[in-house]
């Protein structure tokens, strides 16, 4: 480096309040003229011209405000010089040796601020500021080299942490200047902000590489401690941002932008910044415990994916078939965002993604219970009540259809939390059987009027009441044929007890009525009969065809009907216990005309 000429008057100690104009500018013309190397950075070694004789405190912080560093640093050490041979004499203690050390602490601390001072804005104004930063490097060297000696500036940490503390403050002008809408303002804020702020990031630390690397010498390792000052302050920054972040996305896009987006190529790994970035850490300065309490946050908030569970009640929203089967938008919708958030904290982050899954099945195990009060609270509302089976009933099969798809879609991850998939599903298999049974004890009361008829003598010439019963089971059949399995096999099973109608209640096809059957079998009694005008023997001929009939139909049950049923329905059994009740109200009618 050219050095700097002074025209000091050395030998006598100048007199003059202030340097003149004219002067003030030559000098700070050829400070702003001193020329860089156009190495990548300065040599570490320097000399420091000698000054005899020290400018006056005035002169020198006149100069320290004119920005005049070097001049003005020689000056201070010439004067602190004296203070030290004078701390060393006889004047040792005196009131002019106390006076002397309060002005060069004054004047320490007035070159400090202005040392900071051309830091900080070093990085807006590269170009002016990159012949002081040359001298500020010096000065930086040898107060450390001097640290500990009389007449000094107490720093903590010394005069290279006062320059890392003015380029954290640099770079914390830098991305306060961001850009940063509130939510109200824009939805995307956040991802709109930290989109700015990468492109920040790496126009600064390009600018350091450009120019200001080559006003330092090596040891100042400028651009790693650019690097970690962007590290610090970016994290302290998003403490700031987190505090103002509300819903689930906005979590996730912060997330997102510290797990991944910031050591990507976008921000820390680009190319431009290659090849010093490669020995650099890329890793963000968080807070202790930040990063932890951010994805409990995001997680907390998903307990939000099952707050719409009342919304098909209250708004009486209309059912949907999906595949021939009834199925609610609402609970579907549920598990299509339960997917969508899994998916997408995968694609952040493989810890969270696992913490994602167990706080949806936290929150999706208490679902079905809270789903079944909502149901059963709108059960008594002015739209579904008691009175309107129909309705009540498609809402049961909707339910159960809704569930059993939620269920068989979430034992996909089975494998990730096993124990709280099969929570869900114990609790789903619950609600389940209870909208089931709900379904059946509404079909056994619909029913029971009729059923209670049909085993009176009424039911022998007076068909109303089967045709009633006949209707509720075509009802029955077509309800069931909108239900998903399993659940309506179980169904099935249980309602062939109460009425008998297997085949379509079991298949949905051809509906195969036994009561009809019974029907028939009391028609074909009924034409045997023959009365006592007829025949003296009546009763015995009757009795001798009724036999007759018996056999032959139960020779086609087995014949022709038994092998059409699964073997748990029973069929030979079943006809022979239809024939022993018909038989038997056949003969309280035999018993009247015998008497």
């Amino acid at each position: 480096m050219k050095r700097f000429r002074r025209s000091l008057r050395l030998g006598k100690k100048h007199t003059e309040k202030e340097p003149s104009k004219e002067k003030e500018k030559e000098k700070e013309e050829e400070v702003m003229v001193s020329e860089v190397p156009e190495s990548e950075e300065i040599s570490e070694s320097y000399t420091l011209p000698e000054v005899l004789t020290p400018l006056s405190v005035m002169e020198i912080n006149k100069l320290i405000e004119m920005e005049v560093l070097e001049e003005a640093h020689l000056n201070l050490l010439s004067l602190r010089q004296e203070f030290q041979e004078e701390q060393c004499g006889d004047e040792k203690g005196s009131m002019e040796l106390s006076k002397k050390e309060k002005d060069l602490q004054l004047l320490y601390t007035a070159l400090r601020d202005k040392v900071k001072a051309i830091v900080r804005d070093s990085s807006s104004l590269p170009s002016r500021n990159k012949g002081l930063l040359v001298h500020v490097a010096r000065i930086v060297q040898e107060e450390e080299r001097r640290e500990g000696q009389p007449g000094g500036l107490p720093v903590q940490g010394g005069w290279k942490e006062v320059w890392k503390e003015a380029v954290k403050e640099a770079v914390r002008a830098t991305v306060n200047g961001v850009h940063l809408d509130s939510p109200d303002q824009n939805s995307a804020w956040l991802a709109v902000h930290l989109g700015l702020l990468g492109q920040t990031i790496v126009q600064g630390l390009e600018g350091v590489k450009r120019d200001l690397r080559g006003s330092y010498p090596p040891s100042f390792k400028v651009f790693s401690t650019y690097v970690r000052s962007y590290h610090w302050v970016v994290g302290q920054h998003l403490n700031i941002l987190q505090q103002q972040v509300k819903e689930l996305k906005d979590h996730l896009t912060l997330l997102n932008w510290i797990l991944n987006r910031y050591q990507s190529e976008g921000i820390m790994g680009s190319l431009s910044l290659h090849p010093e970035m490669q020995t650099e850490s890329m890793e963000l300065i968080l807070d202790q415990g930040f990063l932890d309490q951010l994805k409990d946050h995001y997680c907390s908030q998903l307990k939000e994916i099952v707050g719409m569970e009342i919304e098909f009640w209250k708004e009486g929203k209309s059912s949907e078939e999906e595949d021939g089967f009834l199925s609610s938008h609402t609970v579907l919708d549920i598990r299509t965002r339960v997917e969508g958030i899994i998916i997408s904290t995968g694609r952040v982050d493989a810890h969270l993604e696992q913490k994602a899954i167990h706080s949806c099945f936290e929150e999706l195990k208490v679902f079905p219970k809270r789903f079944e009060e909502a149901l059963m609270s709108c059960s008594s509302s002015a739209e579904v009540n008691p009175l309107n089976p129909t309705l009540w009933a498609k809402y049961l099969t909707t339910s159960i259809n809704s569930f059993t798809m939620l269920q068989q879609h979430m034992e996909q991850h089975r494998a990730s939390c096993p124990g709280q998939v099969a929570e869900f599903s114990q609790e789903v298999d619950s609600l389940l059987g209870r909208l089931a049974h709900g379904l059946e004890e509404q079909y056994k009361n619909d029913i029971k009027l009729y059923m209670r008829r049909m085993m009176t003598r009424k039911w022998l010439t007076n068909d109303e009441d089967f045709q009633k019963l006949y209707r509720h089971m075509e009802q029955l059949s077509e309800q069931c044929s909108q239900m998903r399995p399993p659940t309506v096999q179980g169904l099935v099973d249980r309602l062939q007890y109460h009425t008998g109608l297997v085949d379509r209640l079991q298949y949905h096809t051809g509906l195969v009525d036994q009561l009809q059957y019974h029907t028939g079998l009391v028609d074909r009694l009924q034409y045997h009969t023959v009365s006592p005008d007829q025949n003296s023997a009546w009763l015995a001929v009757h009795l001798g065809l009724l036999g007759q009939t018996i056999v032959q139909g139960l020779e086609g049950v087995k014949r022709d009907l038994r092998g059409s049923y699964p073997p748990s329905f029973k069929v030979f059994s079943t006809y022979v216990r239809s024939y022993h009740w018909v038989v038997g109200q056949h003969l309280n009618i035999l018993q009247q005309q015998v008497l």
